[in-house]
């Protein structure tokens, strides 16, 4: 049981990680929230700018 908790951790750490290097890229922020909303509707996941933008705050820690 203790494997699986290593193993969840590692994986929503390189989760979070690679949420934060598309944040941080030096891409204007419009351009990436663009692309995040483009990929995750090809994978059918249906998100609006709103939340996409909520989405950015929360990660960013900016309220």
């Amino acid at each position: 049981m203790k494997a699986l908790n290593i193993l969840y951790a590692f994986l929503g750490g390189a989760i979070v990680g690679c949420g934060a290097a598309l944040l941080f890229a030096p891409e204007k922020g419009s351009d990436v929230r663009e692309r995040i909303c483009k990929i995750l509707r090809r994978k059918g996941i249906k998100i609006s700018d709103a939340e996409v933008d909520a989405l950015v705050a929360e990660l960013t820690g900016e309220d």
